[in-house]
């Protein structure tokens, strides 16, 4: 199936504009907490308070959002927890300055951030036909490739004409304005979960040693990419003036792979299994970082940020698909919710790790970021016998409703 016979399929195109459209504010917080609270005359260790305050919250929130929506539905899920995120950002815009309402604001927004990447993740197979839903994950994946290069965009924009506070009052409309899109959407308001298994009990779907397997492997993936972040930014402050766009070119070539990449992956019919596109791809992908070790001059870097982005999102297409088939039944959002967990978790690990790397030898970031994904790769090898697909559910068709 192409993409543009997706695009047409019912529905498609609104979860996936509103999906979008909501999920912007995750790639503007970091920049625009950071903008807001300077302008306000905070010190970095209260910025670095706020922000870290976000990430960790969301990472909380984000698998306890799932199991509600696993049991209750997602309309409901996702406007509260729109209306709540909206109220963290409101807080932080009305009181950047504040040493206790800044990282109180910035909590709130992250614990309830809505659940849009789970809740569309687990829609798909309610949308698609089954032979569609690799074309369907990698655009979605491509998608993220888009966000993290908009959203500073946003900021930046935003911020130049207005304000870093006007900003903070546009991610709290978008995310209650793509929340609104897509629980409105009659796959959404259709959608339940199966019957929960009794068997998940309280870890839910961490109760599946193939799926907490993969998410670990995950991590690795998320560890490079934050690695790899740090190593642009240090090589184009050492390299200053030598590339123009500086670590924003190198950032956004590697997000242009990942784009492509992912773009192709769901244009092939392939007749491997997930679980060892899965392995594979994380294998490569571990080879495609190892030439940044080199540190070649400003223009091939470039070339090579390019080939180390290629494979990122057809990876994260394939274990979409993969934790849909690990996941316990009645878990998956919640499933999906932890994936996107553990690679933010991998991601802010790899970041820590290697600036403290980055005074010293960039060389040790560069392996930094190739140790990640390799040892993820390795154990995603090594765990390949526990990829074993759970029996699947009947899946819920979306239905006119009233």
């Amino acid at each position: 199936m192409g993409y543009l016979a997706l695009l047409r399929a019912p529905h498609v195109s609104r979860l996936l504009f509103g999906t979008l459209l909501g999920r912007l504010p995750a790639g503007m917080t970091a920049l625009v907490i950071a903008l807001a609270l300077r302008e306000a005359g905070a010190p970095y260790g209260r910025i670095g308070l706020a922000t870290a305050a976000y990430a960790i919250s969301a990472a909380v929130g984000g698998p306890v959002l799932g199991r509600i929506v696993d049991r209750t539905g997602q309309p409901r899920v996702l406007l509260a927890s729109a209306v709540v995120a909206g109220g963290g950002y409101a807080l932080l815009a009305l009181a950047p300055g504040s040493a206790l309402a800044a990282p109180v604001g910035a909590a709130i927004a992250g614990l309830a951030m809505p659940p849009l990447e789970p809740c569309l993740r687990s829609l798909w197979p309610a949308v698609v036909e089954e032979e569609q839903l690799d074309t369907a994950y990698a655009f979605d994946s491509a998608s993220q490739q888009i966000l993290y290069v908009a959203g500073p965009l946003a900021v930046a924009g935003i911020a130049g004409l207005f304000s870093p506070v006007a900003a903070l009052w546009v991610a709290a409309g978008l995310g209650l304005a793509g929340a609104l899109i897509v629980a409105t959407a009659a796959p959404a308001r259709a959608w339940r979960a199966p019957q929960r298994e009794h068997s998940a009990g309280l870890l839910g779907p961490l109760r599946s040693p193939g799926l907490v397997l993969l998410l670990i492997g995950l991590a690795g993936a998320g560890w490079a990419v934050g690695a790899q972040n740090v190593l642009f930014i240090a090589y184009a402050e050492r390299h200053a003036g030598a590339l123009p766009g500086g670590a924003g070119t190198l950032l956004a070539m590697a997000a242009l792979g990942g784009l492509l990449g992912a773009l192709a992956y769901g244009a092939v019919k392939w007749r491997s299994s997930t679980a060892t596109r899965t392995w594979v791809m994380a294998v490569v992908m571990a080879g495609s970082y190892l030439p940044l070790v080199v540190l070649p001059g400003p223009y091939p870097m470039a070339a090579l940020a390019f080939l180390s982005g290629i494979l990122l999102a057809p990876l994260l297409a394939a274990a979409f698909v993969l934790v849909a088939e690990l996941a316990p039944t009645g878990t998956v959002t919640e499933a999906f919710a932890w994936l996107v967990t553990l690679f933010a978790t991998g991601n802010s690990l790899g970041y820590a790790v290697s600036g403290h790397l980055a005074e010293g030898s960039l060389q040790s970031v560069a392996l930094c970021a190739t140790g990640g994904i390799g040892l993820g790769g390795v154990l995603l090898f090594g765990a390949r016998r526990w990829f074993r697909a759970v029996p699947l559910a009947p899946v819920a068709r979306p239905v006119a409703v009233g």
